[in-house]
């Protein structure tokens, strides 16, 4: 796994791979909290990388591991006691596929969402070596198969503890929706600007509406509502850079 300054999660992850993994890897870009000291006090090796991307560490990380198998957690998941059971069966059995994907569970505000488009929310995390790698995305990075390797799905939930707080949560939109808008004008998508005006309405009824959001309660509502800002102000940003570029070679 990949960290930075995360003793609040850390060791919950960690706790959770006890008799699960042979080995514990975090690659680690400058914590300067007790993330380092909790990695060691549960048995992994604990290396500095500086700061590569999401991809890209991660497949530092994976590239650093001495295993045949990988299973590439971020600090802030852990295996529900089923999804263990379901890769120790695999371990005792025998793989019958390249690639694993599971389900991911995500904690918001003090609850699990099973609903407004949060949940099943599946990704693949367990491969053996050269079956699958992390893309190079600087966001929203995920783990691809390779192609003819051989996939399966694992019973069982990867507990997400993603979101704690209204705060929290703006704050990420913050960091996550400019890491988004400088993507999207790289592509050379700065006209997708105007989807500010419809996007965040389908966003909201999309999570709300057609994927249940309702059934999850005051967390869902406040999840889909701040998805909603997010996919505007993500958009209002592209606008805003596109602008800017303009201007300064005009």
């Amino acid at each position: 796994m990949i960290t930075l300054d995360e003793e609040r999660n850390l060791g919950r992850c960690l706790d959770s791979l006890r008799g699960v993994a042979d080995e514990l890897l975090v690659l680690d870009s400058g914590s300067r909290d007790g993330t380092g000291r909790i990695a060691r006090e549960r048995g992994a090796a604990f290396v500095h990388q500086d700061w590569l991307g999401y991809g890209p560490q991660k497949n530092a990380a994976v590239a650093r591991a001495s295993c045949e198998w990988v299973l590439s957690l971020d600090a802030d998941e852990a295996l529900s006691d089923e999804l263990r059971a379901s890769i120790l069966r695999v371990k005792a059995e025998g793989p019958s596929a390249d690639a694993y994907e599971m389900n991911r569970l995500n904690w918001y505000c003090g609850r699990f969402l099973r609903h407004s488009g949060w949940y099943p929310d599946r990704k693949l995390r367990l491969w053996r070596k050269g079956a699958a790698r992390w893309s190079d995305a600087s966001i929203h990075e995920l783990a691809e198969a390779a192609p003819g390797a051989r996939r399966a799905w694992l019973p069982g939930d990867l507990l997400h503890y993603t979101i704690h707080d209204r705060a929290q949560h703006l704050g990420t939109i913050e960091r996550f929706t400019t890491l988004s808008a400088e993507a999207l004008l790289r592509e050379g998508r700065e006209k997708d600007a105007w989807k500010r005006f419809v996007s965040p309405a389908a966003s909201f009824l999309r999570g709300y509406v057609l994927k249940l959001g309702f059934l999850d309660g005051r967390a869902g509502w406040h999840a889909c509502r701040l998805s909603a800002y997010a996919t505007w102000l993500k958009y209002d940003k592209l606008r805003r850079l596109a602008r800017a570029r303009a201007h300064s070679s005009a």
